[in-house]
């Protein structure tokens, strides 16, 4: 009985942040299968910096993951948070802006990396 209610938690936990995120790489369903309750410390984690805070909306706080993932040539998860920046209100326009803004303390590769995510997001649209 311990054995099914554990598989439930962390089914349950993996399927609310791939609701939150819009995906979930591997490796944090296989975290989530190892401990499920570091992981759900990390989601908790996880919605407190990148949900809606008392100032900053999840736009806004995306813009800035995404410097941040740019920085660290992070091109994967650039990309996935472009796409949830976009979900929640995010311009194509603004992303950009915030990937120049990154360049000037980042780089030339910062830069790079953020327009690889960006394009490639274009690139999917177009696919439809």
């Amino acid at each position: 009985m311990a054995e099914e209610e554990g598989k439930k938690r962390i089914k349950s936990l993996i399927q609310a942040m791939k609701k939150e995120r819009g995906y979930l790489p591997q490796e944090w369903e296989y975290a989530a299968e190892k401990d499920v309750d570091f992981m759900n410390a990390y989601n908790n984690f996880y919605d407190l910096g990148l949900k809606a805070g008392k100032v900053l909306p999840i736009k806004t706080r995306e813009l800035i993951v995404i410097a941040l993932l740019a920085y660290r040539g992070k091109e994967e998860g650039v990309y996935h948070h472009i796409k949830r920046a976009i979900k929640h209100g995010a311009t194509k326009q603004e992303i950009f802006e915030a990937l120049e803004t990154s360049a000037i303390p980042g780089g030339a590769p910062t830069f790079g990396t953020g327009l690889q995510a960006l394009m490639r997001i274009e690139e999917d649209e177009k696919k439809g």
